[in-house]
C-alpha cells in the first residue's frame, strides 16, 4: 500500500511539471481536457487500492492546491507518519475481512460431495479428472500446468500463457499447494483450496489472508532431471 501511495504522488508530480510557452501552445484545449479527465480517472481508481476511505472533495481540494503551489496542509514528516498509520489500519482491516470470507466459504465448500477435506477447514480437494499415472510423493519435483485464482475468479498466476508446464519442488511452495499435491497422479486434473494459514497469509504480494484456489494438471509426477540452478518459479506472480 506504501508503494501504491508514493508512486500516485510521483505520477501527480509529472503531471504537473510546468510547460514551456511554446509546448503549452501546441497542446490543443481538448485535448488537455480529455487527458485531465482520463488522468483523473487514473488517480481515482487506484485509490481503491490504498484500501484507505479519502474524503474525495479533500483530496481534490489538496490537488488544486498543490497545483496553485499553496502551503501544504502538514509536513512531509507528518504526512508520512499519519499516512502509514492509515495504511497499517487498512491493511489489518483487510485482513480480518478476507480470513473471515476464506473460511466462511471453506466451510460451505466442504458440503459439496466432490470435495474432500484433506486438512479440516484449512486444506480441500476437488478431482476434476482421473489420473492413471506415477503418484506425486513427498520431496518431490512435480511438473504441471496451473492457474491459481482468487474466490471472485481473478486469476493472480498461471503457467498456461506460456504454455509450457513449470516444475515446482514441494518443499518449496506453501504447505497448501504441496500438500494439495501428495497423492496426484500423472494424467489427473484436481483443484485445491488453499487457507491462508496455508498459503501466503499476511505475506506476499496478494491481498492479505487471500484463499488461493488452484486449477493444476499433473504432466510428471516428478521431473529429477529439474537443474539445481533453474529458478523456482511463484505461484503469486506467474502471469
Amino acid at each position: 500500500m506504501k508503494t501504491v501511495a508514493k508512486s500516485l504522488l510521483v505520477t501527480v508530480g509529472l503531471f504537473f511539471l510546468p510547460l514551456g510557452a511554446e509546448e503549452a501552445t501546441q497542446n490543443d484545449k481538448q485535448e488537455m481536457i480529455e487527458l485531465s479527465e482520463a488522468f483523473g480517472h487514473f488517480i481515482g481508481k487506484n485509490l481503491q487500492t490504498t484500501g484507505i476511505d479519502f474524503n474525495l472533495d479533500a483530496f481534490i481540494q489538496g490537488i488544486r492546491n498543490g497545483a496553485e503551489g499553496k502551503p501544504a496542509p502538514m509536513s512531509d514528516q507528518e504526512y508520512e507518519k499519519r499516512m502509514s498509520q492509515q495504511q497499517e489500519k487498512a491493511f489489518k482491516h483487510l485482513s480480518e475481512e478476507n480470513l473471515e470470507k476464506a473460511e466462511n466459504y471453506l466451510k460451505d465448500n466442504v458440503k459439496n460431495s466432490n470435495v474432500r477435506e484433506l486438512e479440516p477447514g484449512k486444506l480441500q480437494v476437488m478431482i476434476l479428472q482421473e489420473g492413471n499415472g506415477d503418484a506425486v510423493a513427498e520431496g518431490n519435483v512435480p511438473m504441471i500446468h496451473y492457474t491459481g485464482k482468487f474466490v471472485d475468479g481473478e486469476v493472480f498466476g498461471s503457467s498456461e500463457d506460456s504454455n509450457n508446464p513449470i516444475s515446482i519442488p514441494l518443499n518449496q511452495t506453501i504447505p497448501g499447494f504441496s500438500k494439495g499435491l501428495i497423492g496426484m497422479k500423472e494424467g489427473e486434473r484436481r483443484r485445491i483450496f488453499v487457507h491462508p494459514d496455508l498459503g501466503y497469509g499476511t505475506a506476499g504480494h496478494l491481498p492479505p489472508n487471500s484463499l488461493l484456489i488452484f486449477d493444476v494438471e499433473l504432466v510428471k509426477a516428478n521431473n529429477d532431471e529439474m537443474s539445481e540452478d533453474e529458478e523456482e518459479p511463484d505461484l503469486d506472480d506467474a502471469e
